[in-house]
């Protein structure tokens, strides 16, 4: 095998370095318990990472403009709170709106997501209009969300208990499966987040907007001169990430069967981590949905198979830190070959 082929490999294996790790990651549990690579250890671990890769595809958004969403996590608490508040059954005990007739079941989640968005706007706005730095911003409102998601959830009569007694109509968004028989299965909420994966992809990479927030994220500068509307685009981005962030939180309170206002606490760190690890820069303008999907399953596949295995979650939390300076350290080697 001659130089050019030797370096032709090195360049492939290194833009799917993430793909590699992924599978190295599975077959090194694997080697240690071959019961890992059943079906439905597969289809756990997919359920349990669905909502988590579509806040990852919100914190995306706005990585790649260059910027940082701290309030993911709470808005994804909010959402599941307000959903869920108008969605218990009427025959459930301490129901949070006693009086509430059984509305349509879309009608909620439309709420919880418009609740999403509406965060997603205030940060845009704050962002885009007031100048303010978007970790500056996103802090501020992450606990403001909390302190208006804390009092929601502690008005009479439900002072702040869990909710509870969430109707099946609900419940099955989470839960639900298609059947395919012999053992083999697709849960409802999967199909979901693909859905809203290829989504994010063709905003990615078929839209005005995709291409206007690779720009912004490459540089501000350019963009500003190049014609692009700075503040519309990033409020407009804010407003996508936290509509998928309300998502998230809907089908969160769904698969659960319950919600409580520390819902989604720190779950922003989680999907910051995946994309970083995902491939998207830091410094922004790089990233791509099916990097973001690889970290989403590298953490689900290190929470979920090292569990499996019996290692200890103090280990884990080192593994995970060590993967995720690992996944930086490369990034910032990368910017600043460039440069």
């Amino acid at each position: 095998m001659n130089t050019q082929t030797i370096g032709k490999v090195k360049d492939y294996l290194a833009q799917r370095a993430i793909f590699v790790v992924l599978i190295l990651l599975v077959i090194g549990i694997a080697v240690a318990d071959p019961n890992f690579l059943a079906f439905s250890t597969l289809r756990d671990i997919l359920q349990q990472s669905s909502t988590r890769l579509i806040i990852a595809l919100g914190a995306a958004f706005i990585l790649i403009t260059g910027g940082v969403d701290l309030s993911a996590g709470r808005v994804v608490g909010l959402t599941a709170v307000v959903s869920a508040s108008m969605l218990q059954t009427d025959v459930y005990a301490n129901r949070f709106f006693p009086d509430l007739p059984q509305v349509s079941v879309v009608l909620p989640i439309l709420i919880g997501i418009a609740a999403g968005l509406i965060v997603g706007l205030i940060n845009g706005f704050i962002v885009a209009k007031l100048h303010v730095p978007p970790f500056i911003a996103t802090l501020g409102t992450m606990v403001g969300i909390y302190g208006v998601n804390s009092i929601y959830f502690d008005m009479e009569p439900n002072q702040s208990q869990p909710i509870g007694g969430l109707r099946p109509d609900f419940t099955v968004w989470g839960s639900g499966y298609i059947d395919f028989g012999g053992g083999y299965s697709l849960p409802y909420i999967v199909i979901i987040a693909v859905f809203v994966a290829f989504i994010c992809w063709v905003i990615f990479n078929k839209t005005r907007l995709g291409k206007n927030m690779y720009a912004i994220g490459g540089n501000v500068q350019a963009a500003h001169v190049s014609g692009i509307n700075v503040a519309r685009n990033l409020i407009a981005i804010y407003a996508i990430s936290g509509a998928l962030y309300g998502i998230a939180g809907v089908l969160e309170a769904a698969r659960t069967g319950g919600a409580t206002n520390n819902y989604g606490n720190m779950y922003e760190l989680d999907a910051i981590a995946a994309c970083v690890v995902g491939g998207v820069s830091t410094a922004g303008g790089i990233g791509t949905v099916p990097g973001v999907m690889a970290g989403v399953l590298i953490f689900g596949v290190i929470n979920y198979g090292l569990t499996f295995i019996g290692v200890s979650p103090y280990w884990q939390l080192i593994i995970k830190g060590l993967i995720i300076v690992a996944a930086v350290a490369f990034d910032i080697r990368k910017y600043m070959a460039k440069k």
